[in-house]
């Protein structure tokens, strides 16, 4: 056929010729086509490639087989079968027990219309380039919003202190009525300041003292104070590696982040008004994760990973993004700079943080280098 009789084919006729799995193999995302009972009836080669094993023997099985247990690729399967509609989920880390590795995968899953009970999975991998962009995004937003706090913290805390102090001398020449409109005064002058007070942390760009810490020892100790306190109601579980090595970093500001990811996963499951509320805390190694940084030849190895899961609610689609932005919350009460804190702590020891979240499920993962001795270590035996 000449090039003139080829482009007078009809587009129609065209189509019908070609066989969908050929346009489904021409991807370069892995794509898997899974039968009623979970059985996998096609894959294309990025999926061989992604679960280590040929087409023939996925064939032979079914996707629980070709990912570790609790996988949540199983769970958005059974999703899109129960609603009929499509789902995406963002940043869902797929682990293949073949290979050993663990990929974070952005997943479109969908109805095959032809056969009831079919779906069709999609899995775009992210390159840890996107997650240090994400994290570079995170430390920038926090350098702004840590010159902001250095001019508030001049400019208005001042003025409060002479509001304050103004209202307490006018107090005792005032009637009851009166009076409680100046303690009304003081109070909220105080939630000004104590808001400008966290803020203030942001401005802090001094280099951390990096020191062994045992990251159990700082999960015990939020544990034991978020019992005793907050999250009183709250069943917690703990997944221990006890073979985890130390961590680079101040201990005092690990405990900060990870109480303050345990207080918000505490929040959202009393403001879901969810019964059975439970957190649970995990470690593990993973050697596998490892980030390039920006510019340079460089690899920075992360393979300390600790979670905080909750069986609450889940994060509104709205609030993803953004979520570790400044004065960004789904709590009525909130103010938002816990989160930004949690990125700007774990991104001054060096570490990432991201999270996934559906109803019923939020886990928030932070990925931390190992603590590596130096000479004096070695000769006190740590």
């Amino acid at each position: 056929m000449t090039s003139a009789e080829s482009s007078q084919v009809d587009p129609d006729r065209a189509v019908f010729a070609v066989d969908h799995g050929q346009i489904l193999e021409c991807l370069p995302h892995p794509v898997v086509l899974i039968d009623g009972d979970d059985r996998i009836v096609f894959a294309n080669p990025p999926a061989e490639l992604f679960f280590d094993v040929g087409q023939a023997v996925l064939k032979r099985g079914v996707l629980s087989d070709f990912v570790t247990f609790g996988c949540p690729l199983i769970a958005l399967v059974e999703q899109v079968r129960r609603t009929g509609a499509t789902v995406n989920e963002y940043g869902v880390e797929v682990a293949v027990p073949r290979s050993g590795s663990a990929h974070l995968v952005d997943v479109y899953g969908g109805p095959f219309v032809q056969f009831p009970g079919w779906i069709l999975l999609m899995l775009q991998q992210r390159s840890m380039a996107q997650m240090i962009e994400r994290q570079m995004t995170h430390r920038s937003t926090a350098r702004s919003v840590s010159g902001m706090a250095a001019v508030l913290a001049h400019e208005i805390k001042n003025p409060l202190s002479g509001i304050r102090g103004a209202a307490q001398l006018l107090e005792p020449q005032l009637g009851d009525d009166d009076r409680a409109l100046t303690q009304l005064i003081c109070t909220e002058t105080d939630r000004i300041r104590n808001l400008l007070d966290r803020m203030e942390v942001f401005g802090d760009e001094r280099p951390i003292a990096h020191e062994p810490v045992n990251i159990h020892t700082v999960l015990d100790h939020v544990r034991q104070v978020a019992e005793a306190g907050f999250a009183r109601d709250v069943d917690f579980q703990s997944e221990y590696d006890p073979s985890l090595p130390p961590v680079p970093g101040m201990r005092d500001q690990l405990i900060q982040a990870f109480l303050n990811l345990v207080k918000n996963a505490a929040e959202a499951i009393s403001e879901g008004k969810h019964s059975g509320g439970r957190i649970t805390l995990l470690t593990a190694f993973r050697p596998g994760v490892r980030l390039s940084l920006p510019g340079s030849d460089a690899k920075v190895s992360l393979p300390l990973m600790i979670e905080v899961r909750d069986n609450g609610p889940g994060i509104p689609d709205n609030l993803r993004l953004q979520l570790f932005d400044p004065f960004v919350s789904s709590k009525h009460s909130g103010s938002g700079l816990g989160l930004a804190l949690v990125a700007k702590i774990i991104g001054d020891h060096g570490g990432t943080i991201e999270f996934e979240s559906a109803p019923g499920q939020t886990v928030f993962r932070v990925l931390l280098p190992l603590h590596e001795r130096s000479d004096s270590d070695k000769t006190q035996g740590l």
